[in-house]
């Protein structure tokens, strides 16, 4: 635990002021068919403003018809993407993923999903009781890999689709406090643009179903405005190939060309969501 552990002065809020514009900047400037480069860009800004060693990024969507007394609500992660995916930080991930559709879910993944909130950010300590940290999942899942805190955000997309970010400190580190908690909120709270276009991108927000990894290449240079032929080259793969895989796009997001696909970036977003998930 980390009582005794002298905390570092804050920055002044101008500092956070400044670095959080900056980053609200960059990534107003990516290239849409960079998104994954823009979201390792914010996880690595947040570890950096705010001192910690690793960040997830989750989606997470709420199933149709979830069983009876299922603990999580029908609520499970979709995509799952960590900053610094070490061997023992991806098994301690893929392990939780696997609990989640088991009867042994954590109470620390019950209150991450509970509450109707459309905005919520939460220190670990805050949220958790005091016992909780002398428990197993804590050690398995914390200490084990180097983790000895976190502080998340959720933010509802629509009724059945939400984005999880999580960023970690470690045993060496303090605590996170509410001198972190609140620039982090600012921070994140006016980002709901992005994550849009992150949903957009996996086909997770209003496509009748993900898309493969190479349809997801595929739209990310028809979004950048390249011709099939062009995108194509790029990809390694005859025109007629990217044109099924154009077709599969098209028919996925419920649209006929490129403009009516480009236009779901451009404008209001329909509700709802992943009502059709299997």
């Amino acid at each position: 635990m980390n009582a005794g552990v002298a905390r570092p002065a804050q920055p002044p809020v101008n500092d956070f002021t400044e670095a959080i514009y900056a980053l609200w900047d960059k990534l107003a400037n990516y290239p849409i068919g960079d998104g994954d480069e823009a979201l390792e860009h914010l996880l690595c800004s947040l570890c950096s403003i705010f001192g910690a060693h690793n960040a997830l990024w989750s989606v997470v969507v709420r199933l149709p018809s979830p069983a009876s007394g299922d603990a999580l609500n029908g609520w499970r992660p979709r995509f799952v993407r960590l900053l610094r995916p070490l061997p023992p930080i991806a098994a301690s991930v893929q392990e939780q993923f696997d609990t989640l559709w088991s009867p042994s879910v954590d109470l620390s993944q019950i209150l991450a999903v509970s509450g109707e909130e459309p905005f919520r950010t939460q220190l670990l300590f805050e949220a958790l009781p005091p016992e909780w940290f002398d428990g197993p999942h804590y050690r398995r899942h914390y200490l084990a890999i180097g983790h000895a805190d976190s502080m998340s955000m959720r933010c509802a997309i629509n009724d059945d689709v939400r984005v999880h970010l999580f960023i970690f400190r470690s045993t060496e580190a303090p605590r996170f406090s509410s001198a972190d908690k609140n620039p982090f909120g600012l921070a994140l709270r006016g980002l709901r643009w992005f994550y849009r276009q992150q949903l957009l991108s996996h086909g997770l927000l209003i496509a009748n179903a993900p898309l493969t990894a190479m349809e997801r290449r595929v739209l990310l240079g028809l979004l950048d405005g390249k011709a099939e032929k062009a995108v194509a080259a790029i990809l390694g793969q005859s025109p007629n190939t990217t044109h099924i895989h154009v077709k599969s796009i098209y028919a996925k997001f419920g649209v006929h060309n490129r403009a009516a696909l480009t236009s779901l970036w451009l404008g209001r977003l329909p509700e709802a969501g992943l009502s059709n998930i299997d």
